[in-house]
C-alpha cells in the first residue's frame, strides 16, 4: 500500500505507527508542519514539510479567532492546516497514495476533511474530542466536521467512542486499536535496579492536561516519612519551568531528576530502574501507552481515575485509583508502595500479564492493516 500520513512527525506515537508500516513493506508518505531525523531515517518513508501561514492577514484573523475563543492559539491551531490545503492537494497528486490517514484532528487532520480524498482514516487522540471542543464553539465545529468526512474513526479507548459517539459521529465508523506496546522491548530484566534509593518515576507530558504539579506538591509529604526517595520526571511540555520553580520553592530539587525528553529506546531502562510509576492526568483517551508501557516493565501504578483507567487498572490488585488533584492522597500512596515492596512487586507481575494478554503492539497494528485493507477492497468496515 501507499499511505499518506497527516500527521507530527515528532510525536512517539506518529513514529510507532508509521514503522510498523514501513518494516512492512509499504511506501509511507508524512505531511507534517515539523521535521524528525527519526523518521526521515527509515527505510520507504518520505517526510514533506508543510509551509505554516505567516502573512498579515493571517496573523490578524488568527488572533481575532484565538480572542473571540477566549483560549490561546485556537485561531492558529485551525487555520494553519487550512492554509495548507492547496500544498497537501499537490502532493496527493504527485504521489497518488492508496490512503489519507491523520493523527490528531484539529493540528493535521483537519487538512484531509476540506481536500475531499477517499478513503480518509482519522486517529482522535483524545484532547482533541474531549478537551477542545469544550474550549471553542470554532473548534467543536472543526472536529464533528472531520469526523463526519471520515470513513474510518480509530481511537484506544471506549470513553473516546462514546464522546464521539455523543456528537453524532456513526458509531458503526468508530474503532477501538490500542496504540500497543513491544513487550520485548518494555520490560523488566534483572539486575535494572540502578540505585539502591526507593525510586518513582512519571513518563506524562509537562502539560496541564497531564498535572505533573500535583506528584510535584505530594513529594514534601512523601519525605517526611521516607527522605531518601528518588522521583524521576521524563518529558517535557510549557510547564517545565513552572514545575522545576516549584520544586525549588517546596525545596525538594535535590530529590528529583528532570530527565526531559529521552528516546524511546531508552525509555525502558528508566521504568525498569523504579519501584513506582505515577500518572497525575486530569484526562486521558482510553489507557495512555505511557501506563501501559509502565505496566509491561512490571510496575505498580498509582493513576487518577480518569480515561479507561478501570478497564485496565483494579484498585488494590495491580494499582491504586486516585481521584485528580490529591496530593495528600497521592503521598499516601506512594508512601504505602514503597513501604510494602512485595505488595508493589505482586501488583507489577499482574501488569505485565494484563500487558501481555491486552496490548501487543504488533498484534494491535495488525488490526489497523486489515482495516485498511478492507476500506481498499470496500468491504464493511
Amino acid at each position: 500500500m501507499k499511505i499518506l500520513y497527516l500527521a507530527d512527525a515528532r510525536d512517539i506515537h506518529t513514529h510507532r505507527l508509521i514503522k510498523y508500516f514501513a518494516d512492512k513493506g509499504h511506501e509511507v508518505h508524512v505531511a507534517s508542519f515539523e521535521r524528525s531525523d527519526n523518521l526521515e531515517m527509515l527505510e520507504n518513508v518520505y517526510v514533506h514539510l508543510l509551509k505554516k501561514n505567516k502573512t498579515l492577514k493571517y496573523r490578524l484573523l488568527s488572533n481575532f479567532i484565538t480572542w473571540v475563543s477566549e483560549k490561546g492559539h485556537i485561531g492558529a491551531t485551525i487555520f494553519n492546516p487550512l492554509f495548507v490545503i492547496k500544498q497537501v492537494k499537490k502532493l496527493i497528486r504527485e504521489i497518488n497514495p492508496e490512503i489519507l490517514h491523520g493523527q490528531s484532528i484539529i493540528h493535521h487532520t483537519i487538512i484531509g476533511a476540506f481536500i475531499g480524498f477517499h478513503p480518509f482514516v482519522v486517529t482522535a487522540i483524545g484532547n482533541d474530542v474531549l478537551i477542545y471542543p469544550k474550549q471553542s464553539i470554532i473548534v467543536k465545529y472543526a472536529v464533528k466536521y472531520t469526523l463526519k468526512k471520515a470513513d474510518l474513526i480509530v481511537c484506544d479507548g471506549i470513553n473516546l467512542k462514546n464522546a464521539m459517539i455523543k456528537m453524532e459521529i456513526e458509531s458503526k465508523k468508530i474503532k477501538i486499536i490500542l496504540y500497543g506496546v513491544d513487550t520485548k522491548k518494555f520490560c523488566s530484566p534483572k539486575g535494572t535496579k540502578i540505585s539502591n534509593a526507593k525510586t518513582v518515576v512519571s513518563t506524562r507530558r509537562m502539560g496541564k492536561v497531564h498535572n505533573i504539579e500535583t506528584l510535584i506538591e505530594s513529594i514534601p509529604l512523601v519525605l517526611e516519612v521516607i527522605p531518601d526517595v528518588k522521583y524521576i520526571i521524563i518529558g517535557d511540555g510549557e510547564q517545565k519551568e513552572y514545575l522545576k520553580s516549584l520544586a525549588t520553592s517546596l525545596r525538594i530539587m535535590n530529590n528529583i531528576d528532570f530527565i526531559g525528553m529521552v528516546s524511546h529506546n531508552e525509555l525502558p531502562k528508566y521504568l525498569a530502574s523504579s519501584d513506582v510509576y505515577v500518572s497525575t492526568s486530569i484526562s486521558d483517551g482510553g489507557m495512555a501507552v505511557s501506563n501501559v508501557e509502565a505496566m509491561a516493565c512490571g510496575l505498580p501504578i498509582i493513576m487518577t481515575d480518569v480515561g479507561d483507567c478501570r478497564k485496565w487498572i483494579k484498585d488494590g490488585e495491580n494499582g491504586l485509583i486516585i481521584p485528580i488533584k490529591n496530593p495528600n492522597l497521592l503521598a499516601e500512596k506512594i508512601i504505602y508502595l514503597l513501604e510494602n515492596e512485595n505488595i508493589g512487586l505482586k501488583m507489577g507481575e499482574i501488569n505485565r500479564t494484563i500487558v501481555e494478554e491486552r496490548s501487543n503492539y504488533y498484534k494491535e497494528m495488525g488490526k489497523m492493516e486489515l482495516l485498511y485493507v478492507k476500506l481498499l477492497e470496500r468491504e464493511n468496515i
